[in-house]
């Protein structure tokens, strides 16, 4: 049988003589890893700008998209700013009807 062979999608051995379960998770985790990403830094600019369009959500009543950072892949909400809690850095957003989410404001990197 020829090396091709004993490839899969993943591009992992699948022979078990060939790999050890425990060889084929790390790979895998490192694969996963290879996948992340660091966290951007905001400058006080945009970071005031990011405030500033939830303060105007929560007092207008105005739908915004807030982007939250994520390692593999960022998550966008929508809804409105319902509440706002400043000491705790975290607002209440209303997606839905009966449906809400609380957000650290430190895990959002832009708002639309």
């Amino acid at each position: 049988m020829t090396t091709r062979k004993k490839l899969e999608g993943n591009g992992l051995w699948e022979s078990s003589r060939m790999m050890l379960p425990e060889h084929k998770e790390t790979i895998i985790r490192r694969q996963l890893e290879e996948g992340r990403k660091d966290r951007p830094t905001l400058d006080p600019q945009e970071m005031e700008l990011i405030e500033q369009a939830l303060a105007e959500s929560f007092h207008e009543h105005r739908t915004i998209t807030v982007r939250l950072f994520d390692e593999y892949d960022d998550i966008e909400l929508t809804g409105i700013v319902v509440l706002i809690h400043t000491f705790r850095r975290e607002i209440k957003l209303s997606i839905d009807e009966g449906e809400w989410q609380w957000i650290k404001i430190d895990g959002i990197v832009s708002v639309g």
